[in-house]
């Protein structure tokens, strides 16, 4: 087993040292910051087994740091030392989940003491998680590893088995159509919420008004159609995963009351004046370039400081072609099972499949197999099957040689729209299909790029 990390959280430097010192002799591998801003910064590098903290401290003191730690990951056990203690610091701290609230001065020998059954505590809150998901891979059926082997998507899985057990906000970024709601039940079923539900909302289908109803919930006359009371999804989700899909494309008012009900664990709901308590684990996902929308100013850096606590980048199916075969396979194997059918590929099939470049990722090979299978009368799909897109034309550049030298992410978003809408003639939802939207987001964006023909 490695040595278990602890980070000491002070303001002092000369404790930092000393603790330092302390702990290292006594097999633990230790990290130290200055302060409470730099501790909850760097807690999220480090991923330590114990946190140490003080609890007095300039801006930032203990009981932040605390939450921090709750926050990131609720089994970490958060030690708090003070030399002014106080009955009304202490209650709170235990409230809020210290594992132990230690008055300085102390004994070398009581803190190690205190640190080492931290350790130990975390330990055992470890393996139990573990043995729990063991049973639940057994016992459960529906809990299957996403498919694929190539090593970007391999890695991709390893990080989400690691941090699938803890409460961490997870970020999961990549293409329309690369499988980010897939990765986050899986991410579900392996966190010790797996009995709980998990809901998901597409941010970007829904307007604004809308969402913000179906994310927090209403009381009855709050506005027009309000007939009844409605309880909202983060409530709805209670003891179990919210994902947010697409949350980039969220207004920057409902930014704004999502942020808080991060930051406080309560929403109210649109009319209503009392907050209610949420216990849920989010998981976000997003197509955009968020870092590029903060510069922009479409989306709130503070809120996505709260997502963003564990990223996950899933690659573009034309970077794992690979994976072409073995998710054709699966897919056929689906629908065989759902149709009651028996199919198989033809031997070149899976070479026109493998070279094509996928631009609607998983979802549009998905989609274009079971054409396939639908339009195949025997029991052997020929390359003819498929759609003409993927047969009869070469892979294209997404940005034409026309575009300027160094587009924005605008103009090569325009660009790629009007080039699927062409491959499609038209067709405004298989459009939405190869884009990996809905045809409301489709909609929206002909609209913001001055393409209302086309919307029309």
């Amino acid at each position: 087993m490695s040595e278990p990390k602890v980070l000491i959280v002070d303001d002092e430097t000369a404790i930092l040292d000393t603790l330092r010192i302390l702990l290292k002799r006594e097999g633990f591998a230790v990290e130290t910051a200055v302060g409470g801003q730099a501790g909850i910064d760097r807690m999220h590098d480090v991923r330590p087994d114990v946190v140490l903290s003080d609890v007095r401290m300039p801006n930032v003191g203990g009981l932040e740091v605390l939450l921090a730690a709750r926050e990131m990951d609720a089994s970490i056990p958060v030690i708090l030392m003070t030399a002014q203690a106080s009955l009304q610091t202490a209650i709170r701290a235990v409230n809020e989940g210290a594992y132990y609230y230690i008055q300085k001065p102390f004994a070398n020998d009581e803190l190690l003491a205190i640190v080492r059954r931290a350790s130990e505590s975390r330990q055992l809150k470890r393996e139990n998680q573990a043995l729990k998901t063991e049973i639940r891979r057994r016992d459960r059926g529906d809990l299957s590893r996403p498919i694929g082997r190539a090593r970007k998507f391999t890695d991709v899985l390893k990080l989400a088995e690691t941090v699938g057990p803890t409460d961490s906000t997870v970020l999961i970024s990549g293409e329309s159509g690369t499988g980010k709601e897939v990765l986050a039940r899986y991410i579900h079923e392996l966190s010790g919420r797996a009995d709980g539900p998990f809901v998901s909302i597409n941010c970007g289908a829904l307007p604004e008004n809308l969402l913000e109803s179906e994310l927090f919930g209403h009381v009855r006359g709050s506005f027009t159609g309000a007939v009844r009371d409605k309880q909202g999804l983060f409530v709805a989700a209670k003891g179990g995963t919210f994902f947010l899909d697409e949350v980039g494309e969220m207004s920057p008012a409902t930014q704004v009351k999502l942020l808080r009900v991060l930051q406080e664990r309560e929403v109210i709901p649109v009319g209503a004046t009392e907050p209610i308590p949420v216990d849920v684990r989010i998981v976000a996902a997003t197509n955009r370039d968020l870092d590029d929308e903060i510069r922009r100013g479409g989306f709130r850096s503070d809120l996505f400081y709260r997502l963003n606590v564990i990223t996950l980048h899933l690659p573009p199916l034309r970077e794992r072609s690979d994976d072409v075969p073995l998710l054709a396979e699966h897919f056929l194997k689906r629908f065989c099972a759902t149709r009651g059918r028996e199919l198989r590929f033809a031997s070149d099939t899976l070479d026109v499949l493998q070279s094509y470049d996928w631009p609607g990722n998983v979802r549009e090979l998905e989609n274009a197999l079971e054409r396939a299978a639908v339009m195949t009368p025997g029991e052997e799909i020929v390359p003819g099957a498929l759609p003409a897109r993927i047969t009869e034309r070469a892979p294209q550049p997404l940005v034409q040689a026309s575009l300027p030298p160094n587009p924005t992410l605008e103009i090569i978003e325009r660009a790629y729209i009007h080039w699927v809408l062409q491959s499609e003639s038209g067709n405004k939802t298989r459009a939405a299909e190869v884009l990996g939207i809905d045809p409301s987001t489709l909609y929206r964006k002909l609209l913001r790029y001055g393409m209302e023909g086309a919307a029309g």
